[in-house]
């Protein structure tokens, strides 16, 4: 059992212009006391086949966590462009909003996002170069994908010397290649 659970997550501004700040009001629960601070990241999937195009657009450290219910907004920047390959820039990606406890990730919220010309007639015939400035991107919020981990909230009690249930990253290579496997085909 987690001793943090995500009530709800709403996608603030969406659609959106692919420029403008991303908002999200998070709601969760804390079911224990925690005495060190939750970690909540905003990271932007650049590429569906290298993450080093991936974006960290904000870390936010919250706590320490008493027991009861919480909500707040996350803005972050929108992704800089220029680190993203002028491919990958129109289409499907995902958006991953992740909350870690102690270094460890407990849970992972992916949404999936399309990134398309605000215009009919751009969309029919685009550009040779991207105008990220027409570009609008929809976050498909209804149907977001979380997955949990588990933890160890409390290993300065455990038996295993204080190391984690999970290696923090210990899906990440299986999880990227879920989530894009839809993209590629």
């Amino acid at each position: 059992m987690s001793a943090v659970n995500i009530t709800n997550v709403t996608v603030l501004d969406n659609p959106s212009a692919f420029l403008n700040p991303f908002q999200f009001e998070i709601s969760y629960e804390c079911l224990v006391p925690l005495t060190d601070d939750l970690e909540w990241k905003l990271i932007y999937v650049g590429s569906a086949e290298d993450e080093t195009y991936d974006q960290l657009l904000e870390s936010v450290l919250v706590g320490p966590v008493n027991v009861g219910n919480y909500r707040f907004i996350l803005q972050a920047d929108p992704p800089d462009p220029a680190k993203i390959r002028e491919e990958d820039i129109l289409g499907v990606t995902v958006l991953l909003l992740t909350c870690s406890y102690l270094g460890q990730e407990f849970i992972r919220v992916g949404y999936y996002v399309n990134n398309d010309y605000d215009d009919e007639q751009l969309r029919e015939e685009a550009p040779s170069k991207v105008l990220t400035d027409r570009v609008q991107r929809n976050i498909l919020a209804d149907k977001p994908r979380v997955t949990k981990f588990p933890i160890n909230f409390h290993p300065e009690s455990s038996e295993n010397g204080g190391q984690p249930a999970v290696p923090p990253e210990s899906n990440n290579a299986d999880e990227r290649e879920n989530d894009f496997e839809q993209k590629s085909r």
